[in-house]
C-alpha cells in the first residue's frame, strides 16, 4: 500500500521511533527491502536520489518501485531522494511517487527557500510530501562529488522552516553519505538544540556505518526517517561476490536469489534497530 512520508513521519512520532528510507536502485533492493519490511510488519520508504539515475534511469526504476509499494502488505512511501531540479521532481509525481526531497542546500539559504517552496507547490497539488535540507551532509549522495560537512546552524534551520512548506528536515550533524573513514561522530548536543528549536520531523542521511546504539540515541533526540543505501548496497554485492565464488555451476535466478538474500538481511536488521525497542 502506498502511503505518504507525512503518514509515516507521524506513526513515527506517537511510537518515537525512525522510519527506514531504504535506496532501492534495482529490481533485487526492491524485493530484499520490501521482504524484510513485510516480514517485520514495519512500514518504510523506498527511495532513489536524482544523482544516481545516471545508473538507474527513473522512467525504468520508478513504475517497479510504485507498483511493488502498491503490493506489498505494508504501508510504503516512494520517495525521491536528494531532487536537484524541478524537472526531477515532476518526473518523480508524474509516476506516482508518494513523497519527494528537495535538496537546496548548495545554495545560499534565500535560493533555498525559492527553490523548494516551488518543489512544494507543485508536489502539494497531487497530495506529495516534502523534505528539505539545510546545512551540508558529506560523502556522495546527491552528486558525484565529495562533500563536507557543515553543521546545520540552528538559526537558520528555525527561519528555514518558518518559510517554507515542508513536512521533515534533513540535518547535518557530523553525519556523511557512503563509507565513513573511522567511527562516524555525531554532534548529539547539536542534535537535540535541532531538536527543540525547529519543532519539525527530522531526518538522518548517511546512516550506513552507525552504530546501533548511536542509532536509538538520534531517535531519542527527534530523528523520524534515517536514510540507508551503502549499507544494503553492500550486502548485495557481499551476497553476490560470495555466490560466485562458491563451488558448482552458477546461474543468474540463484545469483538473484543471493542479491535479494543479502539486501533483506540487512533491512531486516536496520528496521529493528530504528523501530527503538528493547529487543534485537
Amino acid at each position: 500500500m502506498i502511503a505518504t512520508l507525512e503518514m509515516l513521519l507521524k506513526e513515527a512520532e506517537e511510537e518515537n521511533k525512525a522510519v527506514g528510507s531504504f535506496t532501492c536502485p534495482d529490481m533485487e533492493t526492491v524485493m530484499g527491502t520490501i521482504k524484510a519490511a513485510e516480514e517485520l510488519h514495519s512500514n518504510i520508504i523506498i527511495q532513489i536520489a536524482e544523482g544516481r539515475l545516471a545508473h538507474t534511469p527513473l522512467n525504468m526504476i520508478g513504475p517497479l518501485m510504485v507498483q511493488a509499494a502498491k503490493d506489498s502488505r505494508v504501508e510504503i512511501a516512494v520517495h525521491f531522494d536528494h531532487g536537484l531540479t524541478l524537472e526531477g521532481v515532476q518526473d518523480a509525481i508524474s509516476f506516482g511517487f508518494s513523497s519527494i526531497m528537495f535538496d537546496g542546500s548548495r545554495y545560499d539559504i534565500a535560493k533555498n527557500i525559492a527553490y523548494t517552496n516551488e518543489a512544494a507547490r507543485i508536489a502539494r497539488e497531487h497530495g506529495v510530501s516534502v523534505e528539505a535540507e539545510i546545512g551540508t551532509i558529506g560523502g556522495k549522495e546527491a552528486t558525484d562529488k565529495v562533500e563536507k560537512i557543515s553543521y546545520t546552524d540552528v538559526g537558520e534551520a528555525v527561519d528555514f522552516v518558518s518559510k517554507v512548506d515542508i513536512d521533515a528536515l534533513a540535518v547535518a550533524i557530523g553525519n556523511a553519505h557512503g563509507h565513513y573513514r573511522g567511527v562516524p561522530h555525531l554532534n548529539f548536543e547539536h542534535l537535540e538544540k535541532l531538536h527543540r528549536a525547529i519543532g519539525k520531523p527530522l531526518v538522518l542521511h548517511g546512516g550506513s556505518g552507525i552504530s546501533d546504539a548511536d542509532f536509538r540515541r538520534c531517535i531519542n533526540l527527534g530523528i523520524r526517517k534515517i536514510n540507508i543505501a551503502t549499507a544494503s548496497l553492500d550486502a548485495q554485492t557481499e551476497y553476490a561476490r560470495r555466490y560466485l565464488a562458491g563451488e558448482g555451476e552458477k546461474n543468474w535466478y540463484d545469483l538473484n536469489d543471493a542479491m535479494v538474500q543479502g539486501v533483506y538481511e540487512n533491512v531486516k536488521h536496520c528496521i529493528k534497530v530504528f523501530n527503538n525497542r528493547e529487543e534485537l
